[in-house]
């Protein structure tokens, strides 16, 4: 092997390394409860599952936050040539306009985290705000005539940009969050009737693990006889339906408390952007049976 691919390898596993200790790192806590918690209290109402994207069947604030990196993009764009920082001008101003509520999407999202990746996303949001006030100079120095100094911090507001992306990148597919924590149910668990137990052990109105093929599930038997069953694992971030509270039809995720409908799965309340795998039942001699649910051309 050459010195250059392993200088390479050699960078790469030092940014993975810092990575890996930012996730560490408790000394960022404080500041993460303080703001996790006024995150979290904001009076939102039917907007904070508006804000997670739950309409959308994932996250909202991958869609949203395309608007002000294209238009800070394009900015950067019309800035290499001469003649063009008005209409550059006119991009970064709605670029910091679309930010506000790409802003608050994340924020709502991140408040609803494991703690190892609230600590990157916390670093994330630092970078998008450095960012931000970059690109506020940038306008600022247009509007008043100037131009080179309105170009240098556009640019340096772009390389913010891309550090902010670079850790945003890392919390989507490295921490997978905003995933959906049970996509791969329906690829594991074989399409036969499973036999999970006696009716007997499932005492009605109470959440019961079991295993089907390596996958948890939650079998829960109502005071009428009906049988509902669900993948345990919540789809927001694989939290213990099995250990959550069971209410006017619905369990809701202990972690982080996502409601889901045991009828059919689906997610009545975010944060969760999936629904949950459903499981048809049957009782047969005397034991609970279930198979998953799959929609008509699945494989």
């Amino acid at each position: 092997m050459s010195a250059t691919p392993l200088r390479r390898r050699v960078r790469q596993n030092r940014i993975l390394s810092l990575l890996d200790a930012l996730e560490r790192d408790p000394r960022a806590d404080p500041v993460i409860d303080a703001v996790g918690s006024g995150v979290r209290g904001l009076p939102l109402g039917r907007g904070r599952d508006l804000l997670h994207g739950r309409w959308l069947g994932h996250p909202a604030h991958p869609l949203l936050v395309q608007l002000p990196i294209g238009t800070w993009l394009s900015a950067a764009v019309l800035d290499l040539r001469p003649g063009r920082s008005r209409e550059a001008g006119v991009l970064v101003g709605v670029g910091l306009a679309a930010a506000a509520p790409a802003a608050l999407a994340g924020a709502v999202d991140w408040a609803e985290l494991h703690r190892q990746q609230m600590r990157v996303g916390l670093v994330h949001a630092l970078a998008n705000t450095v960012a931000l006030g970059l690109y506020a100079t940038s306008l600022a120095c247009r509007f008043k005539g100037r131009t080179g100094a309105g170009r240098v911090y556009g640019f340096l507001g772009l390389t913010a940009v891309g550090l902010g992306g670079m850790l945003g990148g890392h919390l989507a597919y490295r921490q997978a969050s905003g995933a959906n924590h049970a996509e791969q149910v329906p690829h594991v668990v074989r399409d036969i009737w499973h036999r999970v137990g006696a009716v007997a052990e499932f005492p009605a109105g109470e959440p019961v693990r079991r295993v089907v093929d390596d996958v948890p599930v939650l079998v829960l038997r109502e005071s009428g006889g009906t049988i509902h069953a669900l993948a345990e694992r919540c789809s927001h971030l694989a939290g213990p339906l099995s250990e959550g509270t069971v209410t006017d039809g619905c369990v809701q995720c202990p972690w982080h408390g996502s409601v889901f409908r045991l009828a059919d799965g689906w997610n009545v309340r975010g944060p969760a952007t999936a629904p949950q795998p459903a499981f048809d039942t049957r009782i047969a001699d005397g034991h609970v049976e279930v198979r998953l649910r799959r929609h008509d051309g699945e494989q």
